[in-house]
């Protein structure tokens, strides 16, 4: 295929087709709204913004004689620079990029042109060249790239894992009192409810949410070096610590005092572990709806004109937990090098942090479309009540109350309860009649007896819709925990 074959006349489809990745192209509709934090474009207009913002907290230093204070009119008029930046405007820095080959530096010049053109359309003295005064590029870059994970965070992916906890705990709630078998290492185990483990997952996953909400973003503006030392020399008499401060607070960010040419990047691997462990609990929640599925507790919707198999037309496979899966897998990969890579620099610089950090929009995307797929699993399944129930109702699995029953002879004092029971069941499969005259064979009082004649694999759940009551997350629609259900 030859470049005249290719169409590039901006239509969707052929974007899509013709993307190298797939969350530019097959996943384009679930990505696309992520463009305004990491795309080339976003973080031009993020870096446009820091050197317009820089600019204005100098204009308003009384001992910053270059740069007066500017009237709010002119004021509004720079950082309309940012605020309605075009893609015009970055091909426009993009050009200049082409002949600096130094992407701030372009950022810089930039800015210096449009503050010319204000300063000419409106007779204003507009000094260009304290644009980027005393800064080296990762002032910028630093606070920029901690914008974009700061909005990010909180205006999409904070929003987006509620979003994926709300089902998770509605069906806690719904289903608190709907006893099912246990599995442990895989063999069946004493009975709990099957809103009990919902509300495990959702608790882990508001637990984790609140950690990413709580999260800290530094930022630092102090120069090449990080000692303020060409800001201390042109104006020795100006509190740059006060100033740096003020101005990197005033960004909505923490100032951090204490850094190299680059600020440390620890935040960054704090918040990318945060969300990894919000990863890693999905996949395991993936992995326990998938074999839920696959033994049927677990009904999944038909969706019309929709093919689970090419040669199989009876399946309906659980494709978008694995989806979620996959693309968790990738997000947790990229999340951990960067991780690993981005608080690590050779003295006070080198550049393998600058090249690494632009692959964090990947990872982000990877978690968006898991959550997506996600959120489509959770929508077409339903609890298969009465396949639960037939596994708890067969004859031959009465071999899980056999630790409430040696759990009680130890309470009566019995010798050997538990070597007893293993005895009894071990390896065994074990029904409703082998229980009745081991029970009938135990010295113990009428009460005891009344108690475990009434023992069944239905009952025996323990504390678990109280549990679900009383420390699973509240329900969205309510603010709390509905009312207690039965399900017998």
């Amino acid at each position: 295929m030859n470049d005249k074959q290719i169409k590039t006349d901006g239509a969707e489809t052929d974007i899509g087709l013709m993307a190298v990745t797939p969350i530019d192209g097959r996943y384009r509709a679930r990505t696309r709204h992520l463009e305004k934090y990491f795309s080339e474009f976003a973080l031009i207009r993020y870096r446009v913004r820091i050197e317009i913002e820089w600019y204005l907290s100098l204009a308003e230093n009384p001992k910053i004689d270059a740069l007066a204070n500017l009237d709010p009119p002119l004021a509004r008029k720079l950082k309309r620079i940012y605020q309605e930046f075009t893609l015009a405007d970055a091909r426009r820095v993009k050009e200049l990029e082409a002949t600096t080959n130094h992407d701030v530096k372009a950022v810089e010049y930039f800015v210096k042109e449009r503050l010319a053109d204000l300063a000419a359309g409106n007779g204003a003295k507009l000094p260009v060249e304290m644009v980027h005064f005393a800064c080296t590029s990762e002032d910028i870059n630093n606070l920029a790239y901690a914008l974009i994970l700061k909005e990010f965070i909180e205006n999409e992916l904070a929003p987006a894992i509620e979003k994926a906890i709300a089902p998770i705990t509605a069906l806690a709630h719904r289903y608190k009192s709907l006893a099912m078998l246990a599995r442990t290492h895989g063999q069946e185990a004493s009975p709990t409810t099957v809103g009990k483990e919902m509300a495990i997952f959702a608790a882990r996953l508001a637990r984790q949410l609140k950690q990413l909400r709580g999260q800290e973003f530094l930022g630092k503006l102090n120069g090449a070096v990080g000692n303020f030392n060409a800001h201390r020399f042109a104006y020795p008499k100006v509190d740059w610590i006060a100033h740096s401060q003020k101005f990197v607070a005033g960004l909505g960010l923490v100032w951090n005092p204490l850094t190299t040419q680059i600020e440390s990047h620890d935040f960054i691997a704090e918040l990318f572990a945060i969300v990894a462990r919000i990863d890693t609990i999905l996949l395991g929640f993936c992995h326990d709806m998938w074999s839920y599925i696959s033994i049927g507790y677990f009904a999944q919707k038909a969706v019309a004109g929709e093919t689970g198999s090419s040669v199989m037309p009876h399946k309906v496979n659980p494709i978008d937990f694995e989806n979620c899966e996959g693309n968790l897998g990738i997000a947790n990969s990229l999340l951990g090098h960067l991780a690993a890579k981005l608080p690590i620099s050779r003295w006070q610089r080198d550049l393998t942090d600058s090249t690494a950090i632009r692959a964090m929009g990947t990872a982000f995307a990877h978690v968006v479309v898991a959550m997506v797929s996600l959120e489509r699993g959770l929508a077409r399944v339903e609890v298969n009540e009465r396949r639960i129930a037939e596994d708890l109702d067969a004859e031959q699995a009465w071999e899980v109350v056999a630790e409430a029953i040696q759990t009680l002879m130890r309470r009566h004092g019995m010798p050997r309860p538990y070597e007893t029971l293993k005895e009894l069941t071990r390896g065994r499969r074990i029904d409703r009649g082998v229980i009745a005259e081991f029970i009938a064979s135990l010295p113990l009082d009428d009460s005891a007896k009344a108690a475990l004649g009434e023992l069944n694999p239905r009952n025996y759940v323990g504390l678990a819709a109280e549990l679900v009551e009383r420390f699973a997350p509240a329900t969205r629609e309510s603010g709390k925990a509905p009312q207690k259900e039965s399900h017998k």
